[in-house]
């Protein structure tokens, strides 16, 4: 698991704002007690797709585990003149005793539900916004952008080469992490490796061959050195006339006298569909069928796609730049709402309007359930109020509220409640997950129960998002509510 946080102390990784707000709550008496609900959701797909996958919960659970403000910090905060020195004083003690819950890491999660959902005291809930959002929108954009890649690629291998341009150090590394989730066989970097346990891939350095006399010599050291793993670059000089002639002359010379064959060629420039074509027929007349062909070069599921489309004998890419910053879409753009107040013990439903319709609020604390036909197919997800009881196997009515004129029925479904508690006050109540299993149940959950028109790359079904009634209901009082005051 993850050992960085025994190093440094990142609990001061949060909005400024954070701590002006809380030191008003305080101030005001309000941060001990008063329980209030803050969900976690997101309001587009990256790309234009139809689904996206929940990442980054276990970098959560170690910030709250580690959530503490030492002297340096409460120093750093005092010197800003601005606080409350019994604020400060609270801070010294602080620990998170809230509770927090949801979706298993992995899941699949589509827009404007609640994918994570604080209860707690004022304070704490808005003091771990920050972090809660930076892990949430960063694993989950490249989670999801590397399975698309990786669909785009099919039974072709994708391994994560994105470390060098990555926005910094920790992007590489949890990036990396987030690509294994989504699909990646492997990465390029290390401390990923090592922390996660992801494995490591790596061919070899343009440098190397350059640094040889000749590209024959770099590449016979290469075998000799590493027999069981040669996958040697053939375009520095000229793919078709030196390259690829090279790597059989190696292969020939070299690894077949020892026993050994050689694993595999990398692309890294040029026509990628062409010298792939060419590169196989030559390989195969040497009878070196079972050597691999691997493709790198500003890839992305589009490239891809149309590589294979083009008869590209590609066996296996690695997508670094496209994949670890999500290029096309770098935001992802989820958001940390007030939902609920409680006040006597009844927890008073918050919303928030906008001119803009999609920015409008889900209020409320509720419960997100995925509902599944008697085939197991997710058919729609469904909000409903926390209170609220909801049985597999009734009739259960609910409301689409893009046509809310509708009655409409589930009719012998499932429906599974999504949200998972994380922490009861304060108290992680639940086992780690590795990278292993979290990547195991996305491919599960896209193979067996997502339809296939929600993976389209263009114009994808669109999942639905229904509400009970009595949550329709209460969501639309509370709109009349705004309008008339």
């Amino acid at each position: 698991m993850d050992g960085q946080h025994a190093e440094r102390n990142l609990s001061m990784v949060m909005d400024f704002y954070e701590l002006t707000m809380s030191n008003g709550y305080f101030r005001e008496n309000r941060g001990h007690d008063e329980l209030v609900v803050f969900d976690v959701f997101y309001r587009n797909n990256p790309d234009n797709g139809g689904y996206s996958i929940f990442a980054g919960l276990e970098q959560i659970i170690e910030y709250i585990q580690n959530l503490h403000f030492s002297e340096e910090d409460i120093a750093y905060l005092r010197g800003q003149g601005i606080f409350l020195e019994e604020f400060l004083q609270y801070l010294e003690q602080f620990t998170f005793s809230g509770d927090i819950y949801a979706l298993p890491e992995g899941t699949v999660m589509y827009p404007n539900e609640p994918v994570l959902t604080v209860i707690a005291p004022v304070i704490d809930a808005q003091l771990i916004e920050t972090a809660i959002l930076l892990e949430i929108n960063h694993q989950s954009l490249i989670a999801t952008k590397t399975r698309r890649i990786c669909n785009a690629a099919g039974t072709c291998s994708v391994s994560d080469f994105g470390a060098r341009r990555a926005h910094n150090m920790d992007a590489a590394v949890y990036g990396a992490r987030a690509a294994y989730i989504g699909g990646a066989f492997s990465t390029a970097t290390v401390l990923a490796g090592q922390m996660f346990g992801i494995p490591v891939s790596g061919t070899m350095a343009h440098s190397w061959i350059m640094y040889f006399s000749d590209e024959y010599t770099a590449f016979r050291k290469y075998a000799e050195m590493y027999p069981d793993a040669a996958v040697l670059l053939v375009d520095t000089y000229d793919v078709l006339r030196s390259g690829v002639p090279n790597a059989i002359r190696v292969a020939k010379e070299v690894l077949e006298p020892m026993g050994k064959r050689l694993k595999g060629i990398r692309l890294d420039s040029g026509d990628l569909a062409y010298l792939s074509k060419k590169a196989r027929r030559m390989l195969d007349d040497a009878g070196l069928n079972d050597c691999i062909i691997v493709a790198s070069n500003s890839l992305d599921e589009f490239t891809i796609q149309s590589l294979l489309s083009q008869g590209a004998c590609i066996d296996s890419f690695g997508v670094g730049e496209r994949l670890i910053t999500s290029k096309s879409e770098p935001v992802f753009g989820a958001v940390y709402k007030i939902a609920a107040v409680r006040h006597n013990d009844i927890f008073e439903p918050r919303i928030k309007i906008s001119e803009n319709v999609e920015k409008i609020t889900n209020p409320g604390f509720k419960e997100l359930y995925r509902v599944y036909d008697q085939n197991h197919k997710a058919i729609a997800d469904l909000i409903a109020g926390r209170e609220e009881i909801i049985k597999d196997g009734d009739s259960v009515e609910y409301i689409d509220p893009k046509k809310p004129w509708k009655k409409r029925f589930f009719e012998n479904c499932t429906f599974r409640p999504l949200l998972e508690p994380v922490f009861l006050q304060g108290r992680l109540v639940r086992g780690r997950t590795g990278v292993e299993e979290i990547r195991e149940y996305v491919s599960r959950q896209l193979s067996e129960e997502i339809w296939e028109e929600e993976q389209r790359f263009v114009n994808p079904h669109v999942h639905y998002l229904d509400m009970t009634p009595e949550y329709y209901r209460m969501k639309n009082a509370l709109l009349r509510k705004a309008k008339e005051s």
